[in-house]
């Protein structure tokens, strides 16, 4: 029996044993293509040469320096390095080990900006439904999947939750996009009427929805919409890039896509690729500059943020995709497989929508087509997928609860940014393998 309190009790997972490429390969020697990067992690697969490189010299240097009495050179450079590539007016960057501390991170960051600049009265998060931001306790309350939350309820703090933009199910028929953006703005108006726009600190959305809706992206103009919104009463917008950001959209930041920036931004997964925990939290010139001119001091902090051979990973990671052009790989490969998703379950009688960006796709499932009615809960529909893609040697990432929490199945794909023609093919293969053993 393990001694390890693994995520679930009663699974038996393999053993894990090497990487090679967009492979994983277990203790018995089968290969698994990882079409999802575990969570949309590991972007560039699982033995970069380079990457591995840099962090054996970095720890051959100096491994780890406290951030309270030392910055060090892998800090800096990539910091330097983010902050070139940023939207408008980012200027610094916050590193911490994961997007859960980078979302909480984000949030007590944009409360201090506000008591700093004598608004102690703005407290009010604004969310939206079936997002997805963490798993701390800051970052549970401020997502909005009911099943994730629920038993945690009593813990969590206050956080108000408007609709996500999700046409393909909540767009009305005959309502354009224009109409549909129109109305979910007045949602927010709404909200911020009644919380009081001077007590509403911040807004958070991710660009495209990741783990809770299935690489969700939104329509055209709604976050020129919501940026608005927020400019206009003086609230801060957060953009999760968490799972999205990083190039998996096909840009280095997805809001670029948006023609948007944003007051904060969380980055994760991609940004070190799986060879070293990190995140991060980029900062805008002024809010940065509010805390600077106040007390001087953010109130928060980790033991191993800025850990060095973290962002030592991560720089190198950052570098590799930029040197190899893997964006451009990312789009071409991401049209590629979207083309193939489509010829493949375009007409399949339980696959009701194919979307997303770049190398972030999903696939939702219903029970009928006609009507968007998903499957039976108790079925779980999700599980079995995950299931037969993993016997058939392929890493998908399905999960349930795609509409409310708890109805609804989909699949996210989100697979190494270096993958060719011929992974796009094993992955449509052995997918509809999955999901015709699974539906019937």
């Amino acid at each position: 029996m393990s001694h390890v309190f693994h995520r679930s009790l009663s699974t038996s997972y393999p053993v894990a044993a090497g990487g090679d490429g967009p492979y994983l390969i277990d203790a018995a020697g089968k290969r698994y293509l990882d079409a999802c990067g575990g969570a949309a992690v590991s972007c560039l697969g699982h033995s970069d040469a380079a990457v591995i490189a840099a962090v054996q010299r970095q720890i051959a240097s100096m491994a780890y320096a406290h951030s309270s009495f030392f910055t060090s050179a892998p800090m800096e450079e990539l910091a330097d390095f983010l902050v070139a590539r940023a939207p408008a007016g980012i200027d610094s960057v916050y590193f911490v080990s994961g997007g859960s501390e980078a979302v909480e991170s984000a949030l007590k960051m944009a409360r201090q900006y506000f008591v700093e600049r004598g608004q102690p009265q703005r407290r009010h998060v604004i969310a939206r439904r079936q997002s997805y931001h963490g798993n701390t306790l800051g970052a549970l309350a401020t997502g909005g999947n009911a099943w994730r939350r629920q038993q945690f309820e009593p813990l969590l703090m206050g956080v108000t939750h408007v609709s996500p933009c999700y046409a393909w199910r909540e767009q009305q028929e005959n309502e354009t996009d224009g109409d549909y953006v129109a109305r979910l703005g007045q949602e927010l108006e709404d909200n911020i009427a009644a919380l009081g726009a001077e007590n509403v600190m911040a807004f958070i959305a991710e660009p495209v929805v990741g783990a809770t809706a299935g690489a969700l992206p939104a329509v055209a103009g709604y976050f020129a919409r919501m940026r608005d919104i927020c400019q206009r009463h003086g609230i801060l917008l957060i953009l999760d890039e968490v799972m999205c950001g990083m190039g998996r959209t096909g840009t280095l930041f997805a809001c670029e896509q948006e023609g948007v920036t944003a007051d904060l931004i969380c980055i994760a997964k991609g940004l070190g690729a799986g060879y070293q925990p990190i995140g991060a939290v980029m900062v805008s010139g002024d809010l940065r500059d509010t805390i600077r001119a106040g007390t001087g001091f953010f109130q928060h902090g980790h033991t191993y943020i800025g850990h060095a051979t973290a962002c030592a990973a991560a720089l190198a990671v950052q570098r590799q995709i930029e040197e190899r052009d893997l964006l451009a790989n990312v789009r071409a490969m991401g049209s590629l497989l979207q083309e193939r998703l489509q010829q493949r379950f375009g007409e399949h009688p339980h696959v009701g929508d194919i979307r997303g960006r770049g190398l972030f796709l999903g696939l939702e499932l219903v029970r009928d087509r006609a009507s968007k009615h998903p499957f039976d809960p108790a079925r779980r529909l999700h599980a079995r997928i995950k299931a037969r893609a993993m016997q058939a040697g392929l890493m998908c990432y399905p999960m349930g609860g795609t509409i409310d929490g708890l109805h609804g199945d989909h699949i996210l794909l989100a697979p190494p940014y270096i993958i060719d023609a011929s992974h796009v093919d094993e992955i449509v293969g052995k997918l509809g393998i999955a999901i015709d053993a699974s539906v019937d």
